[in-house]
């Protein structure tokens, strides 16, 4: 008979987007003034630039940069920036996960460009030796899908012609960034501090304003995704203005999560929750012969969207509906005690594991659930 273990984690919620709230979160906590106030209201207006001035604060973006709201997550940030600056250079992108191959479906079928695609299997990075400073790159920091990040940004040119384009959304606050060798970073509220879904950040260098000022899409861009007015780069974007109708509730939600990172130290010690929660789970993959990380080089592997493939033999031995199955089972009996919920492998990669151990995660959590992992994974080999 496999036992269960005896303690579950307190906070149970290992998704990888929307992530965990922050420790000790209430909705009472959040100011309910605005809330059904005109979104172009003063007050209301004031707010949306005070959150953009705590990102500014807390993920440390340099001075000379400009923040914009844009609507649909990151998944809008990251296409606001493909529609309404591509098309100068000739243009990469990295592909080795999903959202790295969207961005590449992106650019050549719906903006009709031809990018040279940079190319991985599951588990590994591309050859960075092929980035080519003359083009504008796309890329994401951390692939959230497949637990592959890139280990610096030592690949991209300090001396590159093109614009360096990364999604960063779950890797902003939970990992160094080299701004100098960046030039457009996009994230979203629900990735690395919990915040409520809906609503992205696009970090613009002076580098990527000066290529809005001067360069007009030829293409239609949906006023959604605009960040250009007839004179260049739309700069009321940067002072708390909104495309379209945001949800305040949504924005004060943010800013609670930016006020906790704050109060607990702020970036470094976001990344030091984060590389210590990361610590725990690395901690159990090396004892646990059933598991092992899908990201194969060490100095690549995710430290906030850890995923993990099976090398059990009698699951090798399964076709992969076999193992989606094992993983669709996994989950239900895990949700069913309570002990963790969403730590199934996205749906478009290997079937495995994914556990978020983001800063808003705590490690005594982390610890409480691999027994749970452990005891699932016996209890459906044995059904």
């Amino acid at each position: 008979m496999n036992a269960k273990p005896n303690e579950r984690p307190q906070r149970p919620w290992f998704s990888s987007g929307p992530t965990a709230k922050r420790p000790g979160w209430s909705s009472q906590a959040l100011p309910h003034d605005l809330l059904g106030r005109g979104i172009r209201a003063p007050e209301v207006v004031a707010r949306f630039a005070h959150g953009l001035k705590l990102t500014r604060e807390v993920l440390e973006v340099p001075e000379d940069w400009v923040l914009v709201y844009v609507p649909g997550s990151d998944t809008g940030a990251v296409e606001a920036v493909l529609w309404s600056m591509l098309g100068e250079r000739a243009v990469q992108v990295m592909a080795y996960e999903n959202f790295g191959h969207q961005w590449a479906t992106a650019v050549r079928d719906h903006l009709k460009l031809e990018p040279d695609v940079l190319a991985a299997p599951w588990g590994r990075l591309p050859d960075l030796s092929r980035v080519d400073p003359e083009k504008d790159l796309v890329f994401p920091w951390n692939g959230t899908t497949s637990g592959v990040c890139v280990p610096n940004a030592d690949f991209i040119s300090a001396d590159r012609k093109g614009l360096a384009i990364c999604d960063a959304t779950s890797a902003a606050f939970a990992m160094p960034l080299d701004w100098a060798r960046l030039d457009v970073v996009t994230f979203s509220f629900q990735k690395a501090l919990g915040g409520e879904a809906g609503l992205g950040v696009a970090a613009l260098s002076p580098r990527a304003v000066e290529r809005l000022d001067r360069y007009e899409s030829p293409r239609p861009v949906p006023k959604v995704l605009r960040l250009r007015d007839d004179k260049g780069f739309d700069r009321a974007l940067a002072t708390g203005s909104m495309i379209n109708t945001f949800s305040v509730w949504t924005l004060e939600d943010w800013i609670d999560a930016l006020e906790w990172a704050k109060g607990v130290g702020g970036l470094s010690a976001l990344i030091a929750r984060t590389q210590a929660n990361a610590a725990a789970l690395d901690a159990w993959v090396e004892r646990t012969p059933w598991i092992d990380w899908l990201a194969e080089d060490p100095a690549t592997r995710s430290t906030t969207s850890v995923c993990l493939k099976f090398v059990d033999p009698r699951v090798e031995a399964m076709d992969e509906a076999g193992r989606q199955a094992l993983v669709k089972r996994m989950k239900a009996l895990l949700e069913g005690e309570g002990a963790a919920f969403d730590v199934e492998s996205h749906r478009n990669a290997p079937a495995g594991l994914r556990v978020w151990c983001g800063c808003t995660v705590e490690t005594a959590d982390i610890e409480a659930l691999t027994p749970w992992l452990d005891w699932a994974f016996a209890t459906v080999l044995s059904e």
